[in-house]
């Protein structure tokens, strides 16, 4: 059984969240596209970044990319280049690679069917419903961090795995109306239930939420376990600091530590080089210069 809403329940808690693209979503670019490319671009770059973050790389990318057949015959250095400032370059490597099959597998079309997006480098099952609810308008629920919580607090009153969560996010979405249900949910999470202070007083869902009318029962079905996630000092900061230098042109041997951010490890910084390598983001030209490949 579908742990959420049903019948006139139902039908009242989707015109609650509909409510909110009626009255106006934030105008972020990739809300007003729906050319498939377009949206797997904005779909990669916001995994793990903040759609704010995300605004600027987003034009400039499809500026230099517009079609996904432009970014398959680019190298992966020039991709690279107009990714910087987004971090994580592994998924720009992996969105390089997916153009290319896109192009090579499927005619330089971005498949609408669920298994072949799967099959793109880099396409999780998340990102292929993304793609699929805002390019194709498919009758699918997409589930990010945001849209867990409204699912988890309001509509369920519990945590639910991850399974029975898309079974739930899937049963909720109106025919026909994808695209605006997802997005509406979407921003019900971004700006009202939020992980931290939610807006509970003025949220659309505030007199259908479980999580409210339980009085806001600890544990918050919402939570997530606390993970440490120190960025200064890392190996990822360090990556990124090569990447960027590498991105201004070559960098020698010698300069490595340096551009890496730790002049007095060599070792660590010689194995973040040979790390960058191993995965495709660089390679050795004459005399072991690093190069973008």
């Amino acid at each position: 059984m579908t742990p959420g809403p049903a019948g006139h329940e139902l039908a009242a808690t989707r015109r609650a969240v509909l409510s909110v693209a009626r009255l106006g979503l934030r105008p972020l670019p990739w809300r007003s596209t729906r050319d498939p490319w377009a949206v797997l671009v904005s779909e990669v770059m916001l995994q793990q970044t903040q759609a704010t973050r995300v605004v600027a790389p987003y034009r400039a990318f499809l500026a230099r990319f517009p079609r996904v057949s432009s970014c398959a015959r680019a190298e992966l250095g020039d991709v690279l280049v107009a990714w910087a400032g987004l971090g994580y370059n592994r998924r720009a490597a992996q969105l390089h690679r997916a153009a290319r099959a896109v192009v090579d597998r499927f005619g330089g079309r971005v498949p609408d069917d669920l298994q072949a997006l799967v099959s793109l480098p880099g396409v999780g099952p998340y990102t292929a419903r993304a793609v699929l609810a805002f390019a194709f308008d498919r009758q699918v629920g997409v589930v990010d961090v945001n849209v867990g919580r409204v699912l988890h607090r309001a509509l369920s009153g519990r945590r639910l795995a991850p399974g029975p969560t898309q079974v739930l996010a899937d049963a909720l979405v109106p025919a026909g109306r994808a695209w605006e249900w997802n997005q509406s949910v979407m921003e019900l999470g971004a700006l009202w239930c939020t992980a931290r202070g939610p807006r509970c007083a003025t949220c659309p869902l505030w007199v259908r939420c479980r999580w409210a009318a339980a009085g806001h029962r600890a544990p918050d079905p919402a939570a997530r376990p606390a993970r440490p996630a120190r960025f200064e000092g890392s190996d990822r900061q360090g990556r990124g600091r090569l990447l960027a230098a590498l991105r201004l042109g070559p960098v020698r041997p010698s300069q490595v530590p340096a551009a890496c951010g730790w002049p007095d490890d060599p070792p660590r910084a010689r194995r973040i080089a040979d790390g960058l390598v191993a995965d495709g983001l660089s390679r050795r030209g004459r005399g072991g210069t690093l190069v973008l490949p």
